[in-house]
């Protein structure tokens, strides 16, 4: 679905959000590249997400925010630290790894009592959100394919798993989010990605913390 006028914009986000309600698989257009998204809160969903992409429970998928308030919501003790990180870099490529709120009744995998939310920098993405709650989003491909980056090829690899695909054109692609462990107390850098460890450091220096990247 287009949305390269308001009403087809409209049209499509309506159509992604009611799919997502319903429990169904959708692509949506991100910041980086396209996302393949299922309700957080539904294991079945989350679980054909997987299933979609290839991949198993050991591999869970990060959740996607519409807003920085909601990290709370899933995540309890995030340090001083991480906060000015989201304070800095949200909406936009950084991803936090939380200790996730011990009420939630989610199954997103493997995640060791941990979640990893990002608030994208994408309109569209943005606009799914707010009518969904927290989605779980992984690349749109299957597991050892490059990752979609216009609606074209995440339908070619994906159309027949989805309900909805999205159309926002060309995404920004490049360099996939940097992932940063907020769970140990000197913080990590799981993985490096658009945010440098030198623009990460420079934003903390006044905690004191110095991140370094996992060995």
């Amino acid at each position: 679905m287009h949305t390269s006028t308001p009403e087809e914009r409209e049209a499509a986000v309506t159509a992604a959000a009611a799919a997502v309600r319903r429990g169904e698989l959708v692509v949506i257009p991100t910041d980086t590249v396209y996302g393949i998204a299922a309700d957080a809160f539904s294991h079945d969903a989350v679980q054909d997400l997987l299933d979609a992409k290839g991949r198993g429970r050991e591999m869970p998928p990060p959740v996607l925010v519409s807003a920085a308030t909601t990290l709370d919501a899933l995540a309890e003790g995030v340090p001083a630290w991480a906060r000015t990180l989201v304070e800095r870099f949200w909406p936009g490529p950084l991803t936090v790894v939380c200790r996730q709120q011990g009420s939630l009744m989610w199954d997103l995998g493997e995640t060791r009592g941990t979640v990893a939310v990002r608030m994208p920098d994408d309109e569209v993405a943005l606009a799914v959100l707010e009518r969904t709650g927290p989605l779980a989003v992984s690349s749109a491909n299957l597991t050892g394919r490059p990752a979609a980056t216009d609606a074209a090829s995440a339908e070619e690899m994906l159309g027949d798993r989805v309900a909805v695909i999205v159309d926002a054109g060309t995404s920004p692609g490049g360099e996939a989010s940097t992932i940063v462990d907020t769970t140990v107390p000197e913080g990590r850098v799981l993985r490096l990605g658009a945010l440098s460890l030198e623009v990460l450091n420079e934003a903390l220096a006044e905690h004191g913390v110095v991140l370094a990247e996992q060995e």
